[in-house]
């Protein structure tokens, strides 16, 4: 069977390059153009994370790299190399994407919506009619922040929390119309927060919450405060909009890649198969403010509303509009379709203050070994 990834050296990407190897005997990583490098970056994920030395010694016989642009029309191939391409896969796996939830929306679509446009026309090209496995998002659910989301559901009625969320609902429209206009079934996964305890090293993706660290530093360097020693007493305080009882859903990023490649070797038992794969137990939001406390000399009080007083250190941070809004989701999301194919869907893996802090906070990286 001939797989082929997109996204292979993102945060999720790599993880599912390692479960796929795992059943398949080689792989064909669509890795962009002019970023150089790919078979490199994946095998020094592979030797930081303690893959077997046979494994590691193996990649470059079982990994074909093919550059592509999936921004543009046939993946920026030429059209004897584009058909050429689809007629060798089985099966198309596409997790690339643009997660900068504040990005502007014309470069979110870029990536998120036309370069899912051009992987269905890749699929469509191809003679052995691969099978598509899209990575979307749970948060698809856009600005629905109480109740139950169930798998079926995908609208915009209530609008989308962020640029993101809207690129992501608008690929899975083009994936459902897809379907529907070429009779073959597709799947569709729609993972939480992607999280890992595995520290920060300048050779991997960057944590998906190291933003939060990000974000206040930036605005401490703004007012002339980094790296100034803080007294606990005397940290500034930020306030931020949030619900007292919110919660919000993260998944260690293994646990999700494994996941995945256990649903994509069932057979679909529908044209539209869509897999919520989330961890079932969520945090509170209360976890992520003492994250961020953690991270930055600040103190966080979540409020109901936008102060009109803002602090200058408030004004600096501007809050992070794309994602200060999950402070206030209380939903939960619904995963009886993975439940039913796999049985509970446990990570064995809490996710608590501990585990984040693992994940996101400098000063203990991997060795460069």
């Amino acid at each position: 069977m001939h797989v082929a990834l997109t996204g292979t050296t993102g945060f999720l990407g790599l993880r599912l390059v390692r479960e796929l190897l795992e059943r398949h005997g080689s792989l064909t990583v669509l890795a962009h153009a002019g970023s150089g490098g790919a078979l490199r970056r994946i095998t020094r994920f592979f030797e930081l994370t303690s893959a077997p030395a046979a494994l590691i010694t193996e990649l470059p016989n079982r990994l074909r790299v093919v550059e592509t642009d999936l921004g543009q029309p046939r993946m920026g191939l030429s059209s004897a190399g584009f058909q050429r391409l689809a007629d060798e896969l089985d099966v198309i796996w596409h997790s690339a994407g643009n997660i900068n939830l504040d990005d502007d929306l014309v470069k979110l679509r870029r990536v998120n919506v036309e370069g899912t446009r051009n992987v269905l026309a890749l699929a469509a090209a191809g003679g052995r009619k691969p099978m598509v496995h899209h990575i979307s998002t749970a948060f698809v659910a856009g600005a629905r922040r109480e109740g139950v989301v169930y798998e079926d559901e995908l609208d915009d009625a209530l609008g989308f929390e962020n640029g993101y969320e809207r690129s992501k609902y608008e690929a899975e429209l083009l994936v459902r119309a897809w379907s529907q206009a070429h009779g073959r079934p597709v799947m569709i996964l729609r993972p939480s927060i992607l999280v890992s305890d595995l520290p920060p090293h300048p050779e991997l993706p960057e944590h998906p919450l190291q933003f939060l660290d990000q974000i206040i530093q930036t605005a401490l360097r703004r007012l002339g405060m980094a790296g100034v020693c803080i007294p606990e007493k005397d940290r500034p305080m930020v306030r931020m909009i949030g619900h007292p009882h919110g919660h919000l859903n993260f998944l260690p990023v293994d646990h999700a890649a494994s996941v995945m490649v256990q649903l994509a070797s069932r057979q679909p038992p529908g044209r539209v198969n869509t897999y919520h794969v989330v961890h079932d137990h969520d945090v509170p939001v209360s976890v992520v403010v003492a994250l961020a406390e953690r991270l930055a000399p600040v103190r966080l009080e979540l409020v109901e509303h936008r102060p009109d007083d803002l602090s200058p250190l408030e004004a600096a941070a501007d809050f992070y509009p794309g994602f200060t809004p999950y402070f206030s989701h209380r939903r939960r999301f619904d995963d009886t379709r993975v439940r039913t194919l796999l049985g509970p869907s446990l990570s064995g893996v809490h996710v608590d203050l501990d585990y984040l802090i693992a994940g996101v906070e400098a000063g203990q990286p991997l060795p460069l070994s």
